[in-house]
């Protein structure tokens, strides 16, 4: 599955021998139980990395 965040593109796939979803993107992995729940908290990590690099 496909998602976007601005212009860039996040791959949600189900994890295979566990339960739930992880979302990939930019170098950033993220997990929720839900698809969605791995897309929000994809969502809130890449906020986190821009708010880093511009403070730099």
């Amino acid at each position: 599955m496909e998602a976007k965040i601005g212009h860039l593109k996040v791959h949600i796939f189900k994890i295979k021998n566990r339960e739930g979803y992880a979302a990939l993107c930019c170098d950033h992995l993220t997990e929720g139980k839900t698809s969605d729940e791995a897309y929000e908290r994809m969502v809130k990590a890449m906020r986190r990395t821009s708010r880093k690099e511009k403070s730099q």
